[in-house]
């Protein structure tokens, strides 16, 4: 969606890793519309966009699909964002984990379908497993992505305990899959029903040393201050689009259900999106606009897959919306 926000540190990090693997920092920042200004501190938020565009530039200058991968296994989270800092002051790695779907916000804006906690542990016979619940959209990135960030942190903090052993994602083998070996050291299953990462089981019960009652609670009370500002800028609307878009690719949504999952009735939000100047039906309009625009300018999905992304039964139909929202087809609007 194109006013998710996600915190600047993480792509300041990407543009310094970018630039020391010869991309131009200028272009980089042309590229994505940011300034240095919106990236000297690591809390500001910027569009997520913003990043994902960031991200593309690196990769097109560099011909290295790998390239965020590899950053994200070389770099540190408590040197991007505070949530970082949460993690290594835990006492142990599913208290950690409750911080990550606790503060995760701070991070990214990432709706979850059904209002589940982003990551979850998953006991399957004698084998553990951590599933992200991140939707699902037939792209790697955000995946290997986040997977990669709890192994490296974990090879950095504790070689003597391998965090990793198999690794289960939905999509199929993006063109740096041949690296994956040497960069996520266990057998990956491309194509799976769920996203998973298998886990050594030993962590579910050892104390990490760095766990500090005294720094954890400096660190909480800074990000729950964060949480509370970003409340602040929320609206009806920005609530109700945030649970669309985890079923948007369902077509036709129920006000009755998402009322209901935000904690008020059918008529409350009737009246409270009403008051914002908006309906339920505007709402769901103007967030498929701004998704196809997302998806088509990104250049990573087709026409017909946009059409099944956004809920549209006919690539026909969807072809049709995207020309009244924008008097263009999707192809002409492209530029293919």
């Amino acid at each position: 969606m194109s006013d998710q926000t996600m915190a600047a540190g993480f792509a300041a990090a990407f543009l310094d890793y970018a630039v020391a693997e010869g991309v131009p920092r200028d272009s980089l920042l042309a590229a994505s519309r940011l300034t240095e200004d919106d990236l000297a501190d690591q809390d500001t938020r910027i569009p997520v966009a913003s990043y994902r565009t960031l991200i593309a530039t690196g990769i097109e200058a560099t011909g290295d699909t790998s390239l965020l991968l590899r950053h994200v296994l070389e770099t540190r989270l408590e040197m991007i964002s505070i949530v970082g800092q949460i993690v290594h002051a835990s006492t142990s790695f599913p208290h950690s984990l409750d911080q990550l779907n606790r503060y995760s916000r701070l991070m990214a804006d990432v709706p979850i379908p059904g209002g589940r906690d982003r990551f979850e542990l998953v006991r399957d016979a004698d084998a553990v497993w951590l599933v992200d619940h991140h939707p699902c959209d037939g792209s790697w990135m955000a995946t290997e992505a986040s997977f990669a960030r709890f192994i490296s942190e974990f090879r950095r903090s504790a070689p003597e305990h391998p965090f990793e052993r198999a690794l289960e994602v939905t999509y199929a083998p993006p063109p740096h899959a041949n690296r994956y070996p040497e960069l996520f050291q266990v057998p990956v299953t491309f194509r799976a029903a769920r996203n998973a990462l298998r886990i050594n089981p030993v962590w579910l019960d050892e104390a990490f040393d760095g766990g500090k009652e005294y720094v954890f609670g400096i660190f909480t009370r800074h990000a729950d201050a964060l949480l509370d500002e970003l409340a602040t800028h929320d609206t009806v609307r920005s609530a109700v689009e945030t649970r669309m878009l985890a079923d948007l690719h369902e077509g036709t949504l129920s006000m009755d259900r998402i009322a209901r999952d935000l904690g008020m009735s059918r008529q409350t939000l009737y009246r409270r999106l009403k008051d914002e100047g908006a309906t339920f039906a505007q709402v769901h309009d103007d967030l498929r606009r701004r998704m196809a625009m997302d998806y088509l300018s990104a250049g990573k999905v087709s026409v017909g897959e946009t059409a099944y992304l956004l809920g549209f039964s006919e690539a026909s139909a969807f072809v049709r919306a995207f020309r009244r929202w924008t008097g263009a087809s999707p192809t002409a609007w492209r530029g293919d």
